[in-house]
Formats: structure tokens, C-alpha cells, sequence
């Protein structure tokens, strides 16, 4: 089977390490990747957004399976136009359709569906510049700290915490009013603070049947201890200590399932993947964002738990076989470390030399941020640059593994957190 792979990250070389281990993957393509997936599959220079030229690989290279990657194809249509050409009716795509995918791409859409079908979530109002005074209002009304999001794609930047009734107006100006975050800010949703521990649980469905992934724990701060600013990710952890069989029965019960439930009655074939961010409030599963996608970092600790063929899960959601399938996830654990860009996440210089990645032992190399710089020499190509996963028996051996790795990497401006998985040690103990 010649399978196609969309998108330039982390998660794309994760996806492509796993299925190039299967004896059903004949010929791996990913576009446009990175200096990382050029080790297990060819690169094409070719955006994710370029459909017309996406629509021509699929048909010049006789792909079987497409894996869409990041979340903005999805939302901008991919699947919905590559279902429209008839010459491509016998391709099997990994990814929901553009009514599917606005689980993602809106916040307003995401919180109407969690709150018609039941699934538990904080208490939110959504606002317009129109609306502007109304929501002013509502902050006043509203218990500290506050929620802002930003209705759209904001590349993971569109969510603001505030600490004062002050902050939180001077925010919803600035979202609905000077354009902070373009027209993913048109529409700004406020919602209640939940505290308690977050989690990330990841559904493959072929849109009746579904397979719950290992559960992770991400990172996204930029400073230890969970400071600073918002990233994309600096690290993940899975499986997760505080979300016991207890726990994850009662997500699949008020969360999985409701949720397919919902995209059934909404009329939504929905085939792929369904990442659930959640918090644990005082054992309480509660639903912060549906992503359309897996996330990134988190797919780096969660495919390598997972024992079962790749090809062989993908291929049955897409044919909407899914239930035949057998899902075997590893006990051992994964801890995976984001080393980053000097600046990240505000700006950072490109092109710097990475040394000594050969060096790196007993983790697994994922590639986020990088490129070759003529034919040979690896380069920093992103604010996320290199993933490095460590897999032991114990959370203490996996993190051990992780941070020697990431301290091993070299290239001018190095960051990475040093405490990725201890706050889980803590509670272990």
C-alpha cells in the first residue's frame, strides 16, 4: 500500500516511524515533512493547504491512504475536496470532513455541541464585536481567574487566562476590537476556570465504532513549573498516573461516547481521530477542547505504546471496519522532551547547526523543527525543534532516558525543560 502523509511536525515523523514498521506500507510519502521523516519516507515539497497539488500526488504515485496531520487542512476542507474527485473515489482518508473538523475550528461550534449532547464542560457565554458591552458585562459577573479563547485557529495561542476583572476586559478588547488574533478573535468565548489536573485522552473512529489510544499529559509552558508563556508543547507523559481504570471508564461514558453519539445525530460521518483535552476536577472528567487531530507532543509518547499495526487501525476506520481490530498497548511508559529554539515561543532565529544527535542512545528521535541544509547537514527549522522519547519500565527510568537525550543534543540557543514527568513522580510517591 502506497500511504500519504500531510504535514512538516513532530507528530508526522512520529506517524511516519510507526507505519513504515508495517509490512502493508509499500511506499511512504510525507508532505512536505522534514529532515526527520526524510530517514523513513520521501519528502515532497509540497504545503499541506496546496490541494490541487495534493489531489496530483495522490494520483501520481498511486497513494491508497491519506493521514492528514495538522488540524488547518482539515479545517479549510481537504477532505471534502478530495472526496469530490471521482478519480480518487478508491482513496481511503484518515481525517473528518470540514463540518466534522469545526469541532476544532470553532469554539463556539465545539461548546453548543458539548452542551446540546450532555458532555460535561465549563460554563461559557461567546461574544462579538457587536456584543462587546454584553460581554463586558458578563466579565464583571464572572468569578477570577476568567477564560478567554479565541473562536478560530490561533495556532494554539488564541487561549488567555486572566487574573483580574481588569486583564480579562482589557483581553476581549484587544480580541474583538484590535484584531490580537485576526479573524480567529471575531468571536471570543469566556468560559468558567475549572481547577483540577489536565489530561489528553485520543479516540481513532470510523465513525460508529471507536478504539480509545493511551492517555497523555502534555506540557505547555515555557517555564519549568508550569510558567511563562503558552508553547505548543515542551513535553508529554503517558500513560498517566492520576487517570486510573476508574477514571478513563467514566471519560468513555460521559465523553467518548456522547460525543460520537452527537456527530451521529448531527448528521457528521466523522473518520479519524478525536483528541479530548480534559481535566481531572476532583475525579470528575470535564472537556477543556476537542481536537480534530492527535496532538503534538502527545503523539510522540502515545504511538510508541502502541503495539498493534498502525496501517492496520487506520485502514479499518477509513473502511469503517474499526470493530474488527485488536488495539495492544504496551505497559511501559513514555516521556518525551521538546528541545526548542532560543526565543520560542515569541521569535527565534532559523538555520542553526544540530550536532550529536548520533550521539543519543536509548530514546527514540523525533524531528519537529528541521531541515537539511544543502544534502547532508541537519538545521533548525522551527521554534519546536527536536522531540526525544524515552521508553522504560518506570516513569523515573523513561524521564532519565528523555532528559540525558536532551542534554546530549547541541545547537546554538538549546532550551528544554528539566522537569517533564516530575510533577507525576510527586504524586507517585
Amino acid at each position: 500500500m502506497n500511504i500519504l502523509i500531510l504535514g512538516s511536525g513532530g507528530r508526522e515523523h512520529a506517524f511516519a516511524w510507526k507505519i513504515a514498521q508495517s509490512p502493508l506500507c509499500d511506499a511512504l510519502f510525507v508532505a512536505p515533512g522534514n529532515a526527520g521523516t526524510a530517514s523513513v519516507a520521501t519528502n515532497v515539497d509540497l504545503s499541506f493547504n496546496d490541494f490541487e497539488g495534493i489531489a496530483s500526488l495522490i494520483s501520481e504515485k498511486r497513494i491508497e491512504l491519506v493521514l492528514v496531520g495538522p488540524e488547518e487542512p482539515l479545517v479549510n476542507g481537504i477532505i471534502d475536496f478530495l472526496q469530490a474527485k471521482p478519480e480518487l473515489s478508491h482513496v481511503r482518508l484518515i481525517g473528518p470532513d470540514q463540518t466534522g473538523a469545526q469541532l476544532e475550528g470553532s469554539k463556539d461550534f465545539s461548546k453548543n455541541f458539548m452542551q446540546t449532547y450532555g458532555i460535561p464542560t465549563a460554563s461559557y457565554g461567546t461574544f462579538t464585536a457587536e456584543t462587546l458591552d454584553e460581554g463586558l458585562a458578563y466579565l464583571d459577573a464572572h468569578p477570577l481567574p476568567i477564560v478567554l479563547k479565541a473562536d478560530g485557529l490561533a495556532a494554539g495561542k488564541g487561549v488567555i487566562i486572566a487574573e483580574t476583572h481588569e486583564e480579562a476586559k482589557l483581553c476581549l478588547r484587544e480580541m474583538l476590537v484590535d484584531g490580537k488574533f485576526g479573524e480567529a478573535g471575531n468571536k471570543v468565548v469566556i468560559e468558567q476556570f475549572l481547577k483540577g489536573i489536565e489530561l489528553s485522552v485520543f479516540v481513532l473512529t470510523d465513525g460508529e465504532h471507536y478504539k480509545i489510544l493511551p492517555e497523555a499529559k502534555d506540557y505547555k509552558r515555557i517555564g519549568e513549573n508550569d510558567t511563562g508563556l503558552n508553547t505548543g508543547g515542551m513535553g508529554a507523559v503517558s500513560p498517566v498516573i492520576f487517570a486510573d481504570s476508574n477514571f478513563l471508564r467514566k471519560v468513555e461514558e460521559k465523553v467518548v461516547k456522547p460525543t460520537l453519539a452527537g456527530l451521529k445525530a448531527e448528521g457528521i460521518k466523522y473518520v479519524g481521530f478525536i483528541f479530548i483535552g480534559l481535566m481531572n476536577v476532583k475525579s470528575e472528567p470535564y472537556v477543556i477542547e476537542y481536537n480534530v487531530r492527535m496532538g503534538d507532543p502527545e503523539t510522540e509518547v502515545v504511538l510508541p505504546r502502541i503495539q498493534s499495526d498502525l496501517v492496520t487501525l487506520l485502514t479499518a476506520a477509513a473502511k469503517g471496519t474499526l470493530q474488527d481490530t485488536t488495539l495492544t498497548i504496551s505497559p511501559q511508559v513514555a516521556v518525551t522532551t521538546v528541545v526548542v529554539s532560543g526565543g520560542y515561543p515569541g521569535d527565534y532565529e532559523k538555520g542553526k547547526t544540530i550536532a550529536y544527535t548520533d550521539k543519543v542512545e536509548d530514546v527514540v528521535v523525533f524531528h519537529a523543527g528541521t531541515a537539511f541544509n544543502g544534502n547532508t547537514e541537519v538545521v533548525t527549522n522551527g521554534g519546536r525543534v527536536l522531540v526525544l522519547t524515552g521508553i522504560a519500565n518506570s516513569l523515573e527510568n523513561a524521564v532519565h532516558k528523555s532528559q540525558r537525550a536532551a542534554q546530549t543534543v547541541q545547537f546554538e540557543g538549546k532550551y528544554y525543560r528539566h522537569d517533564i514527568g516530575l510533577d507525576l513522580l510527586r504524586l507517585k510517591d
